[in-house]
């Protein structure tokens, strides 16, 4: 699909607000209504919009920390990494999860509410990932950046 620079000024629009109105949306973009609702539905029947969500605080939420952890599996088949990968993604707090090219395989990304609740997740679920040979774990101290990709 080929997008135009309204696609993109519309994907940047609803990617930073997306509770702007199709009347607030259209009004920003100088097009109609109407037609903010046909590109939107558009973008969305492509799977360039694949949904719509709301940024949550963690700290808020009693979420004070991040753990990056880095997991090395002890072989690569596609078993193995279908194994790993449907059960990393039971754990509740793992807000992201990459299958990485380099020294570690994954890149695990969890909220923690303090030190004792991250050996709580290590024990109950991260020292019990199946194919697991290494685990490296670091404590984020600050976020210093979060925000959406570039549409441009």
């Amino acid at each position: 699909m080929r997008l135009d620079d309204t696609d993109l000024a519309l994907l940047d629009a609803v990617q930073q607000n997306a509770r702007l109105t199709l009347a607030e949306l259209g009004q920003r973009l100088a097009i109609s209504a109407s037609t903010c609702q046909r590109r939107l539905n558009r973008l969305e029947e492509e799977g360039i919009i694949e949904g719509y969500t709301a940024l949550l605080d963690e700290e808020r939420l009693g979420f004070d920390g991040s753990v990056i952890v880095q997991i090395t599996l002890s072989g690569q088949s596609e078993a193995a990494l279908t194994d790993f990968e449907r059960a990393v993604a039971a754990i509740p707090e793992l807000v992201e999860c990459h299958l990485m090219a380099g020294e570690a395989d994954y890149l695990l990304r969890l909220v923690v509410r303090d030190m004792r609740d991250f050996e709580r997740i290590h024990k109950t679920h991260i020292s019990r990932l199946p194919h697991v040979s290494r685990i490296q774990s670091n404590m984020a101290l600050r976020r210093i950046v979060r925000k959406p990709p570039p549409v441009r």
